[in-house]
């Protein structure tokens, strides 16, 4: 897959972030693009940008970029966006399949909500799994193609340090990881003109935190008076007081929070695009995002059995990475 001009690509969570990105970063290497999102708003702005980059990109062969709203945990939903992909694009094959969507949440499996816990795991994983599911046979029925599923480096450290639980996100992010490395054989056994990536970004500046708590009936900037009760509860519980902070303020200090963690991310989403595709063109089944993921893959492979001691973060910090991450 060393040129993209011709291609289609299917791009999940092509609403905000790196999926729309790589939408953009497609359509402008010449390949025709199909989004799905769950968020109709976000993918028709995500649309126009890629179909702007389309225009400009100087192929004869017209990029062509289409939207459908899908949830990826959903099996019917994604059925009904693959009917819809053949349908638009005329086609019977794909070239690409980017499982790119996932959220954030369910962080404790002691104290969260079982409900929000499996929706988390059943984007990340189940988003992942089914995608591959039901496409496969339009990746089979290509010349070659090539499943890029996107992980995390809470695929291979289950943590954001020792002051925050984060159970779903990383279990999902570890099947995900897990599952891609396993289809290397399996297509080079059964389907040799596929390949498989896993990509494993560190952080990445995205609109997850905001996406994530849409999805889970929980935006930052709607939060009621019983959610943020629940936050200051779990504070209390880490020794943090926040009884004295008022609702409006509190709301805004997770907000900004929420911001940051998109704006002043050490790796924009447009870079991890480009890393990604890179890491596509030169067939490498491992793709890390962001001097951060470098940096914590080598910890963790130096001393895994200290990955979880809270002196661990210190390490990181030394090297620079991970400053967002609480202690």
């Amino acid at each position: 897959m060393e040129r993209l001009d011709g291609r289609l690509a299917v791009v999940t969570g092509g609403g905000t972030g790196m999926g729309r990105e790589l939408a953009r970063q497609l359509t402008a290497a010449g390949a025709s693009v199909a989004l799905c999102d769950v968020s109709a708003d976000n993918m028709a702005e995500t649309k126009a940008l890629a179909e702007a980059e389309a225009a400009g990109s100087g192929f004869a062969s017209g990029p062509r970029v289409s939207a459908f709203v899908a949830d990826v945990a959903d099996e019917a939903q994604l059925v009904a966006f693959r009917d819809h992909v053949t349908a638009t694009h005329a086609t019977d094959h794909l070239h690409l399949l980017f499982n790119n969507a996932g959220i954030g949440g369910g962080g404790s499996f002691v104290l969260d909500d079982r409900a929000e816990w499996e929706k988390v795991y059943g984007v990340c994983w189940g988003g992942v799994y089914l995608g591959t599911r039901t496409f496969l046979p339009l990746l089979l029925a290509a010349d070659e193609g090539h499943v890029v599923n996107t992980s995390s480096v809470n695929g291979f450290w289950a943590s954001l340090g020792p002051g925050t639980a984060h159970t779903a996100y990383s279990a999902a992010k570890f099947a995900v990881k897990g599952f891609t490395e396993a289809l290397i054989t399996d297509f080079r056994l059964y389907a040799p003109h596929l390949r498989a990536s896993v990509v494993m970004p560190g952080h990445i500046g995205t609109s997850i935190a905001f996406n994530s708590g849409e999805y889970l009936d929980r935006n930052p900037k709607e939060l009621t008076a019983e959610q943020l009760a629940e936050i200051r509860e779990r504070q209390a519980r880490q020794g943090v007081d926040l009884s004295a902070v008022g609702d409006e303020d509190l709301r805004t200090a997770i907000v900004h929070r929420a911001e940051a963690f998109r704006d002043a991310a050490p790796t924009t989403a447009a870079q991890a695009a480009t890393i990604i595709l890179d890491g596509v063109r030169a067939n490498r089944w491992r793709i890390l995002v962001g001097d951060d993921a470098q940096v914590l893959d080598e910890l963790v492979r130096l001393d895994p059995e200290a990955a979880y001691e809270p002196s661990f973060m210190e390490r990181i910090r030394s090297r620079g990475a991970f400053g967002f991450i609480g202690r």
